[in-house]
């Protein structure tokens, strides 16, 4: 895993994702004590950075091993992104989803015209499920943040951050990413690393699913106690990737940890003063940025709003902490 393919798939991606804003706000700024930049990859394809290693994955593929279609493993943001990649390049897609998944998840990532399987994911291990079916009807498995091609996609995110950022006059400043598997957060890394030194990209993350804070304290992979109990299903992963963990480890500072209120709290101040729609999972970097000064420093921070696929619902819990 390296910068070079980071810059290979950013070639691949051109023309099809989205280069998403870099967003501000003077209230975002007073309520977090410091300058934040948001980028809104929210307003991706698909409503999330994922589309990113999805299309980079699909389209890395050998003509006629991505023929026989892919698969894919999600909550339902890789899903959506592979779903798309897939249908975009003619090719069949069976994408595994947990039933407890957002509805709203579920249902686009079949109109984006995947084939859906359901699987309980406090008793059933979605990597076996995945395995089986990959070798039963001989497609090709794309994992969420454990495989080279996707990292290489979400790192894409990093390149755009290191142009935008210098545009802007921030050449020193945490980059704070929502954290699930790691790949997001090891792809921006590596691309800030050879793109923006000066930039540090920090992991965030729910209570209690805060495996890779602990990880890289410890400097060893820690797993989560269970697989649910969080509005952030996003990021809920059992443990950082083998891939990812070590690019983490050598190039991400402190993990940051925000609860459940927090993450509805930031995605009310992302609406009013924003303008833009984030889920749980891709709230929690921006609410550790308004929650957690005392653990980031410097006058300025980087905040990656990952994703904006919620439940009409859920977006109402939030919406009501603002009356609070």
């Amino acid at each position: 895993m390296n910068i070079e393919m980071i810059r290979a798939a950013a070639e691949r991606l051109k023309g099809h994702a989205r280069e998403t804003p870099l967003l501000s706000s003077p209230f975002i700024d007073h309520l977090a004590g410091r300058r934040v930049l948001i980028k809104a990859e929210c307003l991706q394809h698909t409503g999330s950075f994922k589309y990113r290693g999805g299309y980079s994955a699909v389209s890395a593929l050998p003509d006629d091993v991505r023929a026989r279609g892919v698969i894919a493993f999600s909550s339902g943001n890789h899903a959506q992104g592979v779903a798309l990649a897939a249908t975009q390049h003619g090719v069949p897609s069976v994408i595994i989803m947990p039933a407890d998944a957002p509805r709203l998840k579920i249902e686009n990532t079949r109109a984006l015209g995947a084939e859906v399987v359901l699987y309980d994911r406090a008793t059933e291990d979605r990597d076996a499920i995945g395995a089986a079916m990959a070798e039963a009807r001989g497609l090709t498995l794309i994992k969420p943040f454990d495989e080279p091609e996707v990292i290489a996609g979400q790192g894409t995110t990093g390149l755009e951050i290191a142009v935008q950022a210098r545009a802007l006059g921030v050449e020193q400043a945490d980059v704070v990413v929502c954290c699930g598997g790691g790949g997001l957060t090891s792809g921006i890394a590596l691309a800030l690393e050879a793109e923006a030194p000066g930039l540090r990209a920090r992991p965030a993350e729910p209570e209690g699913f805060d495996d890779t804070a602990r990880s890289l304290a410890s400097g060893t992979i820690q797993r989560n106690a269970a697989m649910t109990g969080s509005i952030c299903d996003a990021i809920v992963t059992p443990s950082p990737g083998h891939l990812t963990f070590p690019i983490m480890q050598r190039l991400c500072g402190p993990g940051l940890v925000v609860s459940d209120a927090e993450a509805l709290r930031a995605m009310a101040q992302a609406f009013l003063r924003l303008k833009i729609v984030l889920e749980p999972g891709g709230a929690v970097a921006l609410a550790a940025a308004l929650n957690r000064r005392d653990q980031i420093g410097g006058d300025a921070v980087i905040v990656v709003a990952s994703g904006g696929n919620v439940d009409i619902e859920m977006y109402g819990a939030a919406l009501a902490t603002l009356a609070q």
